[in-house]
């Protein structure tokens, strides 16, 4: 569905988002592909938090020495079950990161000039900041049981940690209401989702 009945004269800056598992990443391939930036708001993340990152001294300052692990990055699974034990820890995080996700963020929208973004953001829906930066939203989706066996066949985690990672984010049905166009990634081959993603970036950029 798309709610955007003109095309605008600027190239578009599509919010794309999904769950974990969704295959959000896998469509974001495929739109580099097609000729779109990418700013993907994890990687800026994991940047951020990897050794001598811009966030480290924050996040020790904010949670204590024992969130950086010994090779001098953040310890992602100590942090992971820190916020998923206590929701204010969670705000904590996202109080040091989110800012500097957004300031990295422009720097690359502003660097990208004239050219289709595409802003890879996970919590898209969670966040009324994100959705007044783009013109179109694009959401991947999938069962939540579809999501479930992907992550645990590619990650090796339990199912217990999945689904508490499924449980932290927003209902697929929060995701799908705000949403210009739904990709349903359910059984879908890779080259029938090239397809599908093509056809919608087809509709959705500017004639040149």
């Amino acid at each position: 569905m798309d709610r955007m009945a003109s095309v605008q004269a600027d190239p578009p800056r599509i919010g794309l988002t999904g769950g974990i598992g969704s295959g959000k990443s896998t469509v974001a391939a495929i739109l580099v592909d097609l000729g779109a930036v990418l700013v993907d708001t994890d990687a800026i993340a994991r940047e951020l938090t990897a050794a001598g990152g811009a966030a480290l001294p924050a996040l020790a300052q904010a949670f204590g020495e024992m969130v950086i692990g010994p090779d001098g990055a953040l310890d992602r699974e100590r942090m992971r079950r820190l916020v998923f034990a206590d929701a204010t820890q969670r705000q904590r995080l996202e109080g040091v990161l989110h800012p500097l996700i957004g300031l990295e963020s422009d720097r690359r929208a502003q660097a990208a000039a004239q050219h289709p973004l595409v802003f890879d953001v996970p919590l898209l829906a969670e966040s009324t900041h994100w959705r007044r930066r783009v013109d179109r939203i694009l959401v991947v989706d999938c069962e939540e049981s579809t999501q479930l066996q992907r992550v645990v066949r590619r990650s090796g985690w339990t199912e217990e940690a999945v689904q508490r990672v499924i449980a932290q984010q927003a209902p697929r049905s929060s995701r799908r209401a705000i949403a210009d166009a739904v990709i349903h990634n359910e059984e879908l081959t890779l080259a029938k989702l090239q397809a599908e993603v093509a056809a919608l970036w087809a509709h959705w950029l500017p004639p040149a």
